[in-house]
């Protein structure tokens, strides 16, 4: 229990991925615009995942007694935003990426209007500048766990509450730059070759026909 709420969490150092906490987008494309980041909980911090769980069973004790959600009943299946990051995704069935080996893989969003603040651990009063904020950094996160009922589906959602940077770490980022995906192989030469005596054609870098 955190703050005396038994459905929110304060986590030990966790590694941020997939971090959009600057400009609530779309999910998919569709829904509303969130902000949005995965959480990545070692498996070693048996503590977090106590209180993840204990508050995820708060959240489904709500969602038993409030009757705008599930009217005094369990649902048989409940959905979730934890997963093992040792086994498989659960939409494509494939494998986790490598960042999320040894670790339990959460998926939290927060609305549009209830941006997470972003902070350093030498000032938590200033939020860090944008270009600090990245997929791959540490950080200590607070969450907030919530039964829903929505199109027929029910579950435990993650809401996303504030972020604690805690050190730096190696980034997330996507693809590889123009430098690594070309290194060794230098600048096309624009003069003559020396074994066939063809031009080389400065744009394409192919041999020009005589």
């Amino acid at each position: 229990m955190y703050q005396n709420d038994a459905q929110k969490v304060l986590t030990g150092e966790v590694r941020c991925s997939y971090v959009n906490v600057h400009t609530a987008r779309q999910i998919n494309g569709t829904g509303k615009p969130k902000y949005t980041m995965t959480v990545l909980i070692p498996k070693t911090d048996s503590a977090t995942l106590a209180d993840i769980q204990n508050a995820m069973q708060a959240a489904v004790d709500k969602g038993i007694s409030d009757p705008r959600v599930w009217g005094g009943v369990k649902p048989a299946k409940l959905a979730t935003t934890l997963y093992d990051g040792d086994g498989v995704k659960p939409e494509s069935g494939e494998p986790w990426g490598p960042e999320c080996k040894g670790h339990w893989v959460l998926r939290t969003s927060a609305n549009e209007g209830q941006r997470p603040q972003v902070v350093g651990m030498d000032n938590i009063r200033v939020e860090l500048d944008p270009r600090d904020v990245y997929s791959g950094m540490y950080a200590r996160v607070t969450l907030r766990f919530y039964p829903y009922k929505f199109a027929g589906k029910s579950g435990v959602g993650c809401g996303l509450g504030n972020v604690m940077k805690t050190r730096d770490g190696e980034a997330l980022a996507g693809g590889a730059s123009a430098e690594s995906d070309f290194a060794g192989i230098g600048a096309a030469p624009t003069a003559a070759t020396p074994q066939t005596g063809a031009r080389i054609d400065p744009v394409t870098g192919f041999p020009m026909m005589q």
